[in-house]
């Protein structure tokens, strides 16, 4: 089952997004409510992140859908993947109001489908077209929808994920949380109070000025997580990004720990207790392959998003193929026994569970997973497609993979070349088991995109 890229206009890998009052503004947001309830007619769950142009655009957003005669339950505050949990669970369709990991001017709309997933290309096409022709059907007003307020909804996911292990497991584990003032400001901190650790927290007040460190949880926005997980010899440190769909980890000496190899040490955890697929897109390091391969597990490719990951998942499932994991090495990881969406809260949770079952320190699990370099940078490039089909001339006689971009295989290395899906630049990266190599491939690769 392959999940295939089309090309959209608005919405880029997840949903659409600009800066506040610029790209994203009322207008456009009461647009989309008005497309989606076109769409999805019932009763639709919003929610939003912290964002102070927040409370504006999610008022644009349910007057679009009440216009269009569907009912609105506003969820409040909380993670994208509580929202995408409850729409599952309660309601015909959902929409969040976030910028994700995007910078505090940013935000944008995401759109859940009823079985909790985002919305897919082909359908986001369609929504896209009622926006740009102004087809969106509104109804009479004795036929406008009704608004209905349930914060305490979220009630029901921290629940779900604090209770995907066993009770108590995380009995007297110490853990330091970041969420980052985001909407995982009080789910993150209870999640794992409710497994029996002790937290100390940071950031952890609801405030879309993000006065502690950017929605994007990088190493150095973190270097005040890895004090605080010294001082206190917390088990490790956790921080979410703005919507809290990913989870990043800081071990027990301070050192943040790449997304790569956090996948890398959760799928080990996860492959062992079910074999399956693991699918990821052509972004993801090859280290993954080797901890599936380690337990019988082969891997999927899909191009870069978390959309494609779960779709394939889902694909692959009706078409009988056992899934076991997915996920992307940015910290965003799918668990397909609880729902398909990355979800930060789920992978805390797991990190508790993943240690309580180790003899190790978290340093010494990641020390021990086999070494793989990465070499990433951005270009400008205008003219992706005409660089993208240079390089296929280029390296023709080589094992070549099309899904997004171009990805040239090697045995012992890889690169891909790639076109952003919000700027006029192209991803470079590249990969190898040994630094050296990693390197020489690179200094090879870029004179062909430097001519």
């Amino acid at each position: 089952m392959e999940e295939k890229k089309l090309e959209k206009k608005l919405f880029g890998t997840n949903g659409v997004r600009g800066v506040a009052g610029k790209e994203m503004t009322p207008a456009l947001v009461l647009s989309i409510g008005m497309a989606l309830g076109s769409m999805r007619q019932g009763t639709i769950a919003v929610g939003r992140d912290t964002r102070t142009s927040g409370p504006a655009l999610i008022s644009a957003l349910k007057a679009g859908l009440l216009a269009a005669g569907c009912d609105v339950v506003d969820l409040g505050i909380l993670p994208t993947p509580a929202l995408q949990y409850l729409v599952r669970a309660h309601f015909d369709a959902g929409a969040v109001v976030t910028a994700s990991h995007n910078p505090p001017e940013y935000n944008g709309v995401k759109v859940v489908e009823p079985d909790g997933t985002e919305m897919g290309d082909e359908q986001s096409i369609v929504l896209e077209d009622h926006i740009f022709k102004g087809t969106s059907h509104l109804v009479p007003w004795d036929r406008v929808g009704r608004e209905h307020t349930a914060p305490h909804m979220v009630e029901e996911y921290i629940k779900t994920v604090a209770g995907a292990y066993a009770q108590g497991i995380g009995n007297g584990v110490l853990v330091a949380a970041d969420p980052g003032c985001g909407a995982a400001a009080w789910t993150s901190p209870e999640i794992l109070t409710r497994m029996g650790c002790r937290v100390v927290s940071i950031n952890s007040q609801m405030d879309g000025t993000f006065p502690g460190r950017l929605p994007e949880p990088s190493p150095e926005g973190l270097a005040p997580l890895a004090d605080l997980v010294k001082a206190t010899g917390a088990r490790f440190g956790v921080a979410n990004d703005g919507d809290a769909d990913r989870a990043v980890f800081i071990d027990e000496r301070g050192r943040f720990i790449e997304e790569n190899r956090q996948f890398g040490l959760i799928a080990d955890f996860i492959c062992r207790q079910q074999r399956g697929v693991v699918v990821t897109p052509v972004s993801t390091s090859r280290l993954i392959e080797v901890i599936a391969h380690r337990h019988g597990c082969r891997v999927v490719y899909t191009p870069v998003g978390s959309i494609y990951v779960a779709r394939t998942m889902i694909g692959l499932s009706q078409e009988g193929t056992a899934v076991a994991f997915g996920g992307e090495g940015n910290g965003g990881l799918i668990f397909p026994r609880h729902q398909l969406c990355r979800d930060g809260g789920m992978t805390a949770a797991t990190m508790v569970a993943l240690l309580a079952e180790a003899s190790q320190p978290l340093s010494s699990l990641v020390d021990a997973l086999p070494p793989f370099f990465m070499i990433k940078e951005k270009i400008r490039e205008r003219d992706a497609p005409g660089l993208i089909s240079r390089l296929k001339k280029a390296y023709a006689g080589e094992s070549l993979d099309l899904t997004d971009g171009i990805r040239i295989n090697r045995e012992d290395s890889w690169a891909l070349v790639r076109p952003s899906g919000t700027e006029p630049l192209v991803r470079v990266m590249v990969e190898s088991a040994s630094e050296t190599r990693a390197k020489a491939f690179y200094d090879e690769l870029i004179p062909h995109i430097k001519p």
